[in-house]
């Protein structure tokens, strides 16, 4: 491995613990409150960002989406310095005016440390409208215009716009602040953004989605992708198809950078690895876990009456082309069923919604994350778990120090943005 080689960054979630409920019902408490602990403990430890996931609807995925990525993350701001903020925020519910506003004051209050994870929801349309959710090719087409109106907004201001008067105060150079006079499909926006030039110039732009749509999206406009990859195969796959996608947009080489989730169950010996994952297969609801396969396979699959120790027959399998919501996710439970797994491995597979996970010791999990890194198609990870005392010993205590060990992790922030921090090339003139 080369000196040259960009580091892998590290990222932890800090939205979607039932704290924020208890915290809910006491006057003395903050619904921050845990999450500071996280924040604060995610900084100490060199991780180089803090991820706020969002949904759009009650129940749908435990307490994710009972605080608003936006508000909460600007709130960490004010208890942290240097690690990065990423909100996740959708486009197909947000108007990019308002979203470049928002985004923009993050970027500000946190001085340069505001990221944009862009998705385009499959729930949460009854919150907005009567109608129905709209088709992916219209979400992604609305997402694709919100990237370019925010983009110009962010740029509205030119060099110069505003320069210092020698005495503590700014020149404002009003001819320099240009409208973007913007009409398209879906929005018209005259502009200029009146919100002063950020510290980065533009929030460091991630997305999320991995249909043919969301690929597309991904490697015109995202400097960060993150993705549901189980297998090295499958990452190796996606990273040639956006990469040499972006390429043919004229996109700087090595962009997108390749976030992956990582779900991984630690032990201190191969005898506790092996326990752990016999127990918490064990421990597996069948009844309820037939319901989230139908769901990670699209929600028109019925699996009730199937057997558990045989594979899902081939008709049964939806066509991701017809299916609504989260295509990606579709793709990646058909590939599990057409290799062979039964009901049973997939539903136990479903667990981790099609994410990356392995089970091992501190070392032999670094080596399944060198595995990738290496191979360069790992980028940044999300590693969980810092709200759980014994997660939280083997991965502060044991993984991040044998990946620092081996030179894959660094040690500290290399400079005052996020943007900065991730080593990512300069933005577009």
């Amino acid at each position: 491995m080369g000196d040259s080689r960009r580091l892998l960054k590290t990222v932890t979630g800090v939205s979607g613990s039932v704290d924020v409920y208890a915290a809910a019902l006491d006057p003395g408490r903050s619904t921050l409150e845990s999450s500071i602990e996280i924040a604060k403990l995610a900084e100490a430890h060199g991780f180089d960002a803090l991820f706020a996931a969002d949904l759009l609807s009650f129940g749908a995925q435990g307490a994710i989406g009972a605080q608003e990525p936006l508000i909460f993350l600007a709130a960490l701001s004010a208890v942290t310095e240097h690690v990065g903020l990423i909100a996740t925020v959708t486009t197909t519910f947000h108007h990019p005016y308002n979203l470049a506003r928002l985004f923009g004051t993050l970027d500000h209050v946190s001085n340069g440390r505001a990221a944009w994870n862009a998705v385009t929801s499959s729930l949460g349309e009854e919150n907005y409208s009567s109608g129905d959710l709209p088709s992916p090719e219209d979400r992604y087409r609305r997402a694709g215009e919100s990237l370019e109106i925010v983009n110009a907004l962010f740029d509205s201001w030119r060099p110069g716009a505003l320069t210092p008067d020698g005495h503590g105060g700014v020149v404002l150079n009003a001819d320099l602040v240009e409208p973007i006079d913007h009409t398209g499909e879906f929005f018209t926006v005259r502009g200029p953004l009146n919100i002063p030039p950020l510290p980065q110039r533009r929030p460091v732009q991630f997305q999320a989605g991995q249909s043919e749509a969301g690929v597309e999206l991904g490697a015109r406009f995202a400097e960060v992708v993150f993705t549901s990859l189980p297998t090295l195969e499958d990452a190796v796959t996606y990273t040639k198809k956006i990469r040499s996608r972006a390429t043919e947009l004229g996109r700087a080489d090595g962009l997108p950078l390749i976030m992956s989730s990582f779900h991984a169950t630690y032990g201190a010996s191969e005898d506790e690895v092996r326990r752990l994952v016999r127990e918490r297969d064990e421990a597996t609801d069948f009844d309820s876990g037939r319901l989230a396969l139908a769901d990670m396979l699209g929600g028109g699959v019925d699996l009730s009456e199937l057997p558990l120790d045989k594979p899902i027959p081939e008709d049964l399998l939806p066509d991701a082309r017809s299916v609504h919501r989260r295509r990606g996710r579709v793709e990646i439970f058909n590939n599990f069923a057409r290799s062979g797994k039964t009901l049973r491995e997939l539903i136990i597979a479903a667990k981790d919604t099609g994410h990356w996970a392995a089970a091992g010791t501190p070392e032999q999990l670094a080596d399944v994350i060198a595995e990738r890194y290496d191979a360069g198609v790992l980028d940044v990870i999300s590693l969980g778990g810092l709200a759980d005392p014994r997660t939280r010993d083997f991965l502060l205590n044991g993984l991040l120090p044998e990946l620092r060990r081996r030179g894959i992790v660094g040690t500290g922030y290399t400079g005052t943005t996020f943007r900065e921090n991730l080593e990512l090339p300069p933005l577009p003139n």
